[in-house]
């Protein structure tokens, strides 16, 4: 099993200093990622202002992020009402048919990784010849990155091709153990329910809510699929995986994951190729038409550098998305006809909605890595790239002949990232999708109160936190390339974004506390018309005072006049693009589709 720590000779950070102040909740996520990069803790001194993270030393000028969860003027004051607004508990409560909260610091965790992301990007304009630029980023800009796919479809020209309900898994066993399934191919599907005598009508109907979890957040599939797997002994089901190809994954616990977790880094870095510049410019004429390269600037500090990006669905377009709005020229790179995902419902002028929440902006090259012409010419292109990022399976890379050691003898200046589901860290791991990867490592316990059973959210938690991840080992590559002349390969995962989101968790366990939240932590309150959520701070005084006969601006008001702080909770996803909370940043793409706001602003 490889645990792959980061050695000391090969950090980006070394020999800078930082210094952090501001909500625990988030600046202890930047304050840990940052020393794992080999930063050190500044000596003792004068705090900065409140939010503040510092980078000094290493012959850069001195890097500055401000951290915030939004603006207090709106009620959004921490984790709950950021949730709220955003509409993260719609998303997140959609399986249980009601809003609900995520009961871990998703919204925090995620806007740490940014603001590392922003100062790791600063850094690296400034190697490049630019100007300090001080980073600032947001809870609430964190929260509209993660729901940005579901707003897309909200907004699109048509409605959703699979149902919003309720419903979904986990499954239970006879012996009332739970556990998650995962296929991608109806075949397997068929296969599996087929084996416990499922009856045919539901497995049919199954199929498609089952298949789209991902893109809607709820599976509302037919009852009897669970009253099936209740009636079968766990051994039966895991038989029943085995013979179709489906795969099951028991829910682990929270204290379970503790035993088991190597403290590892959440990406690798491994440096490869003679020291000295490699070469660096637009894709050559092999099906994409080069273009003049920006210059880097404080606000597009990757603007002259070209990613190939080789990702599907979330994980790896996310974080092609990202380095793109930092200014790098993204292209993907997609099957003869183009990526199939391009056409999934909800469309904006005949584009997918979802896709265009990842993928707008980006070029397109068609290349068949199953033909040795095409991947000539794909070598040709990383050649003259400065990243190559893709999601593939486990080997798949290794078997084309287009992993990290193929790809460093024609660009030893490489950037090679691979995002994956597990980085080779587990040998017992089960397929490494979102859902999978959320029941093995004990976040379906993290994100549930004690009051709701453990179930991993429909909500692509990890998926999105994962790609957050997957820049930010980029962007440290880059950084590191910067510093030492060599290309390097990045390793990050969806098993290192768990880790990340589950640590406080974790800390509980290993300090022999309680590590989930109390009965009813983060359940928003009904009022007239619709719900609102406390703070967390006002939450168990909020929750003294029935609302329910008092309309949502009412409601607010009663608890504001007691002191209380609290929000509007986002029932409608559509509806962000005109909320005063976020007046002016949610915008509309040339296809007409629902656009978040850039995560950071640098100055």
């Amino acid at each position: 099993m490889a645990s792959p720590a980061i050695s000391q000779t090969v950090r980006p950070l070394d020999t800078l200093r930082l210094g952090v102040w501001g909500p625990p909740q988030i600046t202890s996520v930047v304050a840990q990622h940052l020393r794992l990069l080999g930063a050190q803790d500044a000596a003792a001194g004068q705090q900065d202002a409140p939010g503040a993270v510092t980078l000094t030393g290493g012959g850069y000028e001195t890097a500055h992020a401000t951290v915030t969860w939004g603006d207090p003027d709106s009620g959004l004051v921490d984790e709950a009402t950021v949730q709220a607004a955003t509409g993260v508990m719609a998303v997140h409560g959609r399986r249980d048919g009601t809003p609900r909260g995520l009961a871990a610091d998703y919204t925090a965790t995620a806007t740490g990784v940014l603001a590392v992301q922003g100062l790791l990007a600063g850094l690296v304009g400034q190697a490049r010849g630019t100007a300090a630029a001080h980073v600032t980023t947001s809870a609430d800009r964190a929260g509209l990155l993660a729901v940005s796919q579901y707003l897309a479809a909200a907004g699109a020209d048509e409605g959703e091709a699979a149902e919003l309900a309720s419903g979904g898994p986990p499954f239970t066993s006879a012996e009332g153990t739970r556990f998650e399934l995962e296929t991608l191919d109806p075949g397997a599907w068929a296969a599996f329910w087929r084996a416990l005598d499922a009856p045919a009508e539901a497995m049919r109907a199954g199929w498609r809510p089952f298949q789209f979890r991902y893109a809607t957040a709820c599976a509302p599939f037919p009852q009897a699929l669970h009253t099936v797997t209740r009636a079968h002994p766990l051994a039966r089901i895991r038989q029943a995986a085995a013979l179709s190809g489906a795969e099951v994954c028991v829910l682990r616990t929270l204290t379970e994951r503790l035993t088991e977790a190597d403290g590892a880094p959440p990406w690798s870095f491994r440096p490869f190729g003679p020291s000295g510049p490699g070469p660096s410019g637009p894709v050559p004429s092999s099906g994409v038409t080069p273009s003049t390269p920006e210059p880097a600037s404080a606000a597009r500090p990757l603007a002259g550098l070209t990613v190939l990006e080789a990702g599907r669905r979330i994980q790896a377009p996310l974080a092609a998305h990202l380095l793109g709005l930092l200014g790098a020229e993204v292209v993907r790179i997609e099957p003869p006809g183009g990526d199939p995902l391009r056409g999934m419902p909800p469309a904006c002028s005949g584009i997918s909605a979802r896709w265009l929440a990842l993928n707008r902006g980006k070029k397109a090259a068609e290349i068949d890595i199953k033909t040795e012409s095409d991947r000539r010419r794909l070598l040709e292109m990383a050649a003259e790239a400065d990243v190559f990022l893709h999601n593939w399976a486990p080997g798949k890379a290794a078997e084309l002949g287009l992993d990290s050691d193929d790809l460093a003898r024609v660009n030893p200046a490489l950037v090679y990232a691979c995002t994956g589901g597990w980085a080779d860290r587990l040998d017992d791991a089960p397929m490494g999708t979102d859902f999978m990867v959320q029941a093995r490592t004990g976040v379906g316990e993290a994100v549930r109160p004690e009051d709701e059973p453990p179930a991993p959210s429909l909500m692509t938690l990890l998926d999105v936190l994962g790609g957050l991840h997957g820049t930010e080992a980029v962007l440290a590559g880059l950084l590191l390339r910067e510093r030492t002349g060599q290309g390097v390969r990045v390793d990050s995962s969806l098993l290192g974004a768990a880790d990340t989101l589950t640590a406080p968790a974790l800390a509980r366990v290993a300090r022999g506390e309680n590590p989930r939240r109390p009965a009813g932590f983060r359940h928003p309150l009904p009022t007239a018309d619709g719900w609102i959520a406390p703070a967390d701070g006002s939450a168990p005084a909020a929750a003294a005072h029935d609302l329910r006969g008092l309309g949502t601006a009412d409601a607010l008001a009663r608890l504001r006049s007691h002191g209380l702080t609290a929000t509007a909770v986002t029932t409608d996803l559509s509806d962000l693009h005109h909320d005063p909370r976020f007046a002016g940043s949610i915008s509309r793409d040339a296809h007409g589709a629902p656009a978040v706001p850039d995560p950071w602003s640098f100055a």
